[in-house]
């Protein structure tokens, strides 16, 4: 074909030299289209994974925070109509629903409310078995007889097994014995007894001298 063009153009007149060249210069790659490309093209190639990137980073984050937000209002209430608004604010609005439910949401989990009422209830029972006296409210222990503070009697021995009693009880619980028909029960009365019996002696002696003269 390029033959028998040359060959018109010699019969026309014209050089086939020049228009062989003038083909391959309307051929030959222009200086502006062959310089372009080196970083255009570089750039339309990252572009596209990057913005895939991107988007799939956003996907992913914005997941994570229905997930969390989902986990957070269920450790911190049961009510579920809380749970499905809390999770659908964040679902709608990611980053200002977020933030909202952070300033709304319940300030202590449902661990750390069992754990504090654990605490409670561990220091009303610690405050209720402690042991106080009855007239100075002074704290004493279990095997006090009297109250080091004011000196009330607080508990009495058993006569028989020494085991310390309440005052109010009227059998020893550990021996059976009765406290009230003892006469060991109470140190004040035995002493008062001992003290009587000499006196008594005294006073029956002397009414039989009388008696006798």
């Amino acid at each position: 074909m390029e033959c028998s063009t040359l060959n018109s153009d010699f019969e026309r007149g014209i050089c086939p030299v020049s228009a062989y060249a003038h083909l391959l210069l309307l051929a030959a790659p222009s200086p502006a289209t062959s310089n372009t490309p080196s970083w255009a093209a570089n750039l339309l190639g990252l572009a596209g994974p990057l913005i895939g990137c991107t988007i799939a980073f956003l996907v992913v984050f914005w997941l994570s925070l229905i997930i969390w937000t989902f986990r957070d209002i269920r450790s911190r209430t049961q009510d579920f109509l809380s749970q499905i608004i809390s999770t659908v604010l964040v679902t709608v609005f990611p980053v200002g629903g977020l933030f909202i439910y952070l300033i709304l949401r319940p300030r202590q989990t449902l661990a750390e409310i069992y754990e504090r009422q654990l605490e409670e209830e561990s220091l009303l029972a610690e405050m209720t078995e402690r042991q106080t006296c009855s007239n100075c409210h002074a704290r004493i222990e279990g095997d006090f007889q009297v109250c080091p503070s004011c000196g009330q009697k607080l508990k009495r021995p058993c006569p028989k097994c020494e085991r310390l009693l309440e005052l109010r009880w009227t059998y020893c619980p550990y021996c059976a014995t009765n406290l009230v028909g003892s006469a060991g029960a109470m140190p004040g009365i035995s002493s008062n007894v001992q003290n009587a019996t000499p006196n008594s002696g005294v006073s029956m002696g002397g009414a039989a001298s009388s008696s006798h003269f």
